[in-house]
């Protein structure tokens, strides 16, 4: 991985990272399905003006079923189980067990992709579960219901996530990184417009809470889907895939240093066993595997 390639890594771990921060903020004021609306609709909005100013064409037409089944599974349900699960846990923890996305991605890319369960992703597995309950458990947080619902929520996120990854590799051979993005989210905000209407924000919207919503829109979802498909293209999918040992890291600084979040010894100990155990899952970790060189890729 070159440089240039590794700089744009630690910025997507940086903005996805934030991103669970920026919905902690925005989630109560605003609710959790018009946040989403605002996030897919206005992300939408800004890659179709960067498109037509650019002069690039779009292949959105040709696909738009598949778009709204990409749409559903890869933004509108999983946006909206993260930030229900925000109005009761911290982005921190967020973070940290969204991270668990390769461990499903595994499972669902061997029943839709057929990809082998090898022994390393079974234990990956295994580990990653032991991860998410010392993570849970080691949290703060008191552990009642709607700490337990929280922690389902964020799981089914990330099934959901790992079944519009599976989907989209299947049935979006050749369609460029701009239509992909702008499709996948522009179907998201159609799904997401009706439930909208009827989510509207109780409270006032402070300049805070709308500083987070833009940081949301235009840094964690515009730039930061630049970014994951530039590293996908220049660097492969196994590379690109990295990013998700960076964000529960970057996800725990920003908690603590701009949402005085505690991190409890229990947290940490778990986003270490869930590290390990998206290292196994995803070959990155393995018994007599070859260290990569961290420069000197192609860009």
């Amino acid at each position: 991985m070159s440089l240039k390639q590794l700089t744009a890594l630690f910025a997507l771990g940086a903005l996805w990272g934030a991103s669970y921060i920026f919905i902690r903020v925005a989630v109560t004021p605003i609710g959790p399905v018009m946040l989403m609306f605002l996030r897919a609709a206005l992300t939408a909005a800004i890659l179709l003006g960067y498109a037509s100013l650019r002069g690039l064409p779009l292949d959105i037409r040709a696909h738009w079923r598949k778009f709204l089944v990409l749409g559903f599974f890869g933004s509108a349900l999983p946006f909206t189980l993260i930030a229900w699960a925000e109005l009761t846990v911290t982005g921190s923890m967020a973070a940290i067990l969204m991270s668990t996305t390769p461990l499903f991605t595994a499972f669902v890319a061997a029943v839709g992709l057929g990809e082998p369960l090898t022994p390393h992703k079974l234990i990956g597995a295994l580990l990653g579960i032991v991860g998410v309950s010392i993570t849970v458990g080691g949290s703060p947080l008191a552990l009642n219901p709607e700490v337990i619902a929280a922690t389902l929520a964020l799981l089914a996120a990330t099934l959901s996530y790992a079944t519009g990854g599976v989907f989209a590799k299947r049935f979006f051979r050749g369609v460029d990184n701009l239509s992909m993005s702008t499709g996948q989210l522009l179907s998201a905000a159609i799904i997401l417009a009706p439930f909208s209407a009827l989510d509207l924000p109780v409270y006032e919207v402070s300049a805070v809470v709308a500083l987070a919503t833009f940081g949301l829109v235009l840094l964690c979802t515009a730039v930061a889907y630049q970014l994951y498909y530039y590293l996908i293209i220049s660097a492969g999918p196994l590379q690109a895939l990295t990013v998700t040992l960076l964000i529960p890291v970057f996800g725990v600084i920003w908690g603590a240093l701009l949402l005085d979040e505690i991190i409890s010894p229990g947290m940490i100990a778990g986003l270490l066993i869930v590290l390990v155990s998206v290292g196994l899952v995803t070959g990155m970790i393995a018994p007599g595997k070859p260290l990569r060189q961290p420069f000197g890729g192609s860009e």
